[in-house]
């Protein structure tokens, strides 16, 4: 079995006998219906093979279908003049990068098509790509098929520098407008990306362009359902099993656990990340694929300069006319969290009519936090802390080991701004406790300001107060008043009750204190 790591091209795993998952029958209904489309995915979710599979059939390359559903499903297979725009590759630096890939792109679709473009040299490059459409029409007798492919790169590249911003958005929205003044000459036009820009205005006069991201009707169009797990993957999850020495259904389990749980509207089918899940059946091993493919630094940015609470990414409950509407440069970074694949829908409530998102997996919740935790904390494997060392030590039944380990943390946060001491405070023993939560039990009941947690191990029961901007003894009371380790007495194991208290004046945890519950009340 090959498996198609990193080939997005559908002539080249189609010729080349790479696994292909059949999504015809569903780009077959975008085919029908035509128009005017666009699609929000994650990166690395099969929105190129898409557009490469749309321009296949537009192509008339029926032989690259044979056996594929869609091969049954029409009989038409005249082909289109299609223009295919791939803005992945480009460098997008400079004021003229983006005109500069445009130009040569319109250039080499002019040299393909034989179209004599002299007198047109001195025209801008959107003037050209109108033409360019009329012209193909006119001359083959078909209208033309407009493909483009992350159309929001140059703007992306260019977010955190918003001069060369604005210019690519001007050059963007000068260049799709064609869209809609060529409309009689193009049959369909389909654009994907990651984000939406709605405060850009990129797509103000492109009223035909219909967003279907949010369609229940093509939620699976991209990515891997359970289905299709089943059905294609069955060669890779024996060999998994074998290596592993666990059964099929273990298998299922693991990756269910790793890689699943993306959804696209409020009655999406579970879809598994595609990217990893490939690469995990290419390499015989379940790792952080997709996580590692690419770094949420612009996410990073937004965090730091709200101070955002970590705990209030996932999950969240958000209306969802916003999150539909909302683009990645609005204020609220929930948005861009979904957009960009770090937080998903989970569940849907009609009568309110909001999306509750939380992280869809594993491999996106855990990767995630530890790059913010690296970013963060970036001295913290520098000064000898680190996240198994800590599990250790609470494995181990050592209190005063891992709280100086952790008052050491505290100490080492890097407070950007004077005020921030407290945001950053919860933040860090947020991702500290969530990260052990990877390796150990844990229950979470956060509110007010105040973090109130409880750890488990297989000996061990740990349960924290923590206070800022009071005493640890305070802390402690609050523990021994509200006997928080009755519920857990009869459980056999021993039970360590801990205080502590941040101090946002001096930005330092002070010394907590440890105890075991009083022996006549345990």
């Amino acid at each position: 079995m090959r498996y198609p790591v990193g080939v997005q091209s559908f002539e080249k795993i189609r010729e080349e006998d790479y696994l292909y998952v059949d999504k015809t029958a569903l780009i077959f209904s975008i085919i029908q219906e035509k128009g005017y489309f666009f699609l929000s995915r994650p990166r690395r979710f099969g929105k190129s093979l898409l557009l490469s599979t749309l321009e296949a059939y537009f192509k008339g390359r029926r032989d690259l279908f044979k056996g594929l559903a869609l091969d049954s499903l029409t009989e038409d297979w005249e082909p289109r003049p299609v223009l295919h725009l791939d803005l992945n590759n480009g460098t997008y630096t400079s004021p003229s990068g983006l005109l500069e890939k445009l130009d040569s792109q319109v250039s080499e679709w002019e040299r393909e098509f034989s179209i004599d473009a002299n007198e047109d040299k001195e025209k801008s490059v959107s003037l050209r790509f109108g033409n360019l459409i009329k012209t193909l029409a006119e001359q083959t007798g078909h209208k033309v098929v407009v493909l483009i492919d992350e159309y929001d790169k140059p703007l992306l590249n260019a977010i955190n520098n918003p001069e060369l911003s604005e210019t690519y958005r001007s050059q963007l929205k000068a260049f799709y407008s064609n869209l809609k003044t060529m409309d009689p000459y193009i049959e369909m036009a389909m654009l994907t990306g990651v984000a939406r820009f709605s405060k850009v205005s990129i797509f103000s006069d492109l009223n035909n362009l219909r967003d279907i991201s949010f369609s229940y009707k093509f939620a699976a169009i991209c990515g891997i359902t359970a289905d299709e797990l089943d059905t294609y993957f069955q060669p890779g999850i024996h060999s998994l099993a074998e290596k592993m020495g666990i059964s099929h259904e273990d298998v299922r389990a693991e990756l269910r656990k790793r890689y699943d749980g993306y959804h696209f509207s409020e009655t999406s089918p579970d879809i598994y990340n595609p990217f990893s899940l490939v690469n995990v059946f290419a390499d015989n091993s379940m790792r952080d694929y997709w996580f590692a493919s690419g770094t949420p630094t612009y996410l990073m940015r937004l965090i730091e300069k709200g101070a955002y609470p970590f705990s209030e990414i996932s999950p969240a409950t958000i209306d969802r006319r916003y999150l539909e509407s909302a683009g990645l440069l609005d204020s609220d970074p929930i948005p861009a969290f979904y957009q960009t694949g770090y937080i998903t829908i989970k569940d849907y409530d009609s009568e309110f009519n909001e999306y509750l998102l939380g992280y869809p997996n594993e491999e996106v919740k855990y990767g995630f936090l530890k790059f913010l935790m690296r970013n963060y904390l970036p001295k913290i494997e520098r000064k000898g802390f680190s996240i198994p060392d800590f599990v250790k030590e609470i494995r181990a039944g050592k209190p005063e080991g891992f709280m100086k380990r952790m008052e050491s943390l505290i100490a080492s946060v890097p407070y950007n701004e004077k005020g921030l001491a407290e945001a950053h405070f919860q933040n860090a023993v947020y991702l500290l406790f969530t990260l052990i939560g990877q390796y150990t039990k844990m229950e979470d009941r956060t509110s007010d300001g105040r973090i109130d947690l409880q750890v488990e191990t297989a000996e061990y029961i740990y349960i924290f107060e923590f206070k800022i901007d009071s005493s640890s003894e305070k802390a402690m009371e609050q523990i021994l008043e509200k006997k928080y380790w009755l519920r857990e007495a009869v459980s056999g194991k021993k039970i360590f009750l801990i205080g502590a208290n941040f101090d946002s004046s001096t930005r330092r945890m002070t010394e907590p204190i440890i105890a075991t519950p009083p022996e006549s009340l345990q």
